[in-house]
């Protein structure tokens, strides 16, 4: 296996961005960032690939509309998934792995102001059982943090302490706000915001070229529960937990996990063993903010960062797609190789 190291890191967030529907004119600024961070131009980079959702955006193919960002002319080689540019960056690591390129750009991009998020994340249940009846994510979150408080593995005042973390509100203050979706109150779930994210992947000496301590991949793996809710237990990810079967997760300093419904943090804290020792989300988390299709590049890049900074030695970080916790995915890195 190919040493490969996050090296660039550029986000930017909002609650609505009223720019081009296209992205571009957020993109252009996140991608700026990133080169006065590495020194690096289009020229330096081997592969592309985003993350988004043309469902999101309302019309077919919108990422091509946003390769405008990098620049038409010369042609690059480009890829796209539909999905959180997590598995974007999956992609150009694994592209990395085969020696076709040394380095690789990610990004990913979500305007969630532009429609009804909680219906437009309804298609992507099942199309014959599901999706016709409209269940939307915060609907379904409420089924899942019902059935956790039911089987006695956590309640209301757990789920408001997961909060208070991040909010600056007290226990009591929150558990005395109305009920949104029951058992949830509406900062038990995450936000909808606008954004665009980007990082860069950088083989061995190029990766040294640009940082001091890179922060080295270590592990990257990703697995996926089933799609039909009724066969799986929603009060634990068993796809979390086959994700990190294969990880050393001894040692580690920070968790940045996307959890975007409060009682979640509580499932992903158990399922990968996390100790009072290991500081998570220690960027304020997706409670705060949540670009769809970007929060979980975010996660990688804000534990990239504590790596750079000096603050931690091994983060993990972890991103999420589909209902109810349905697909999800660990990226861990360290200091050193």
């Amino acid at each position: 296996m190919r040493d490969v190291a996050v090296v660039g890191y550029a986000t930017r967030t909002m609650p609505r961005f009223d720019g081009s529907p296209t992205m571009v004119e957020l993109l252009v600024p996140v991608f700026q960032d990133i080169w006065e961070q590495t020194g690096w131009t289009k020229d330096d980079i081997g592969f592309w690939c985003s993350g988004s959702s043309d469902y999101l955006a309302g019309r077919a193919f919108s990422f091509v509309s946003a390769v405008d960002a990098i620049g038409t002319l010369p042609p690059v080689v480009e890829s796209h998934v539909e999905m959180d540019a997590a598995w974007a960056l999956y992609e150009a690591w694994v592209k990395i792995q085969t020696g076709e390129v040394d380095t690789a750009f990610v990004y990913g991009f979500g305007k969630s102001s532009a429609g009804q998020l909680r219906r437009v994340l309804a298609l992507q249940l099942d199309p014959y059982l599901l999706t016709p009846l409209w269940p939307d994510t915060v609907s379904l979150a409420a089924l899942q943090a019902r059935a956790g408080i039911d089987a006695g593995l956590w309640d209301e005042k757990a789920m408001a302490e997961v909060v208070a973390a991040y909010d600056g509100r007290s226990v009591s203050d929150l558990l005395a706000e109305p009920m949104f979706a029951d058992p949830l109150r509406k900062h038990d779930c995450a936000r909808v915001n606008d954004g665009a994210t980007a990082v860069v992947l950088a083989a061995g000496d190029k990766a040294r070229e640009v940082r001091e301590n890179p922060a080295w991949i270590t592990g990257y793996t990703h697995n996926v529960d089933s799609q039909a809710l009724g066969l799986r237990d929603l009060t634990t990810s068993a796809s979390t937990k086959a994700a990190a079967a294969g990880m050393d997760l001894a040692g580690l300093d920070v968790a940045e996990l996307y959890a975007p419904f409060s009682h979640q943090e509580i499932i992903l804290r158990n399922d990968l063993g996390l100790g009072a020792d290991v500081r998570v989300n220690p960027s304020g988390g997706v409670l705060q903010t949540n670009p769809m299709f970007s929060a979980g590049l975010v996660r990688i890049g804000e534990a990239a960062s504590r790596i750079w900074d000096g603050t931690a030695g091994k983060a993990l970080a972890h991103a999420t797609s589909g209902p109810a916790l349905q697909q999800n995915l660990l990226c861990l890195m360290e200091a050193s190789r």
